[in-house]
């Protein structure tokens, strides 16, 4: 069994949003995204057909949704977005990288 630091390895140039798998099983996924000044494309939805549990561990993004208000999310702040929430990401500091927890189920 090895371990891992969710906080390792992080590129010091991220030129896209990265996106990593960690656990990947047909009944969920779990994923760190790192993003550095990263947003949607403007006209860009995501549409899951699944469920996704989302957290900060560092830095800060805001979270634009279709039909709610957006939420701006802090180190340890997390939410849980039902499947087809259509959404994008706004905003994530452009100074410091914002690590990402999400899980899909």
């Amino acid at each position: 069994m090895k371990k891992y630091n969710i906080f390792a390895n992080i590129p010091a140039e991220i030129k896209e949003e990265l996106f990593e798998d960690i656990i990947s099983k047909e009944s969920v996924k779990i994923e760190r995204i790192i993003s550095k000044g990263h947003t949607t494309t403007e006209f860009e939805w995501y549409d899951q057909k699944r469920n996704e549990w989302v957290i900060v561990l560092k830095g800060e993004a805001i979270l634009e949704f279709e039909n709610a208000k957006d939420k701006r999310l802090k180190e340890g702040d997390y939410l849980n977005i039902p499947a087809h929430t259509r959404h994008r990401v706004s905003w994530t500091k452009p100074d410091e990288e914002t690590v990402w927890l999400a899980i899909h189920y």
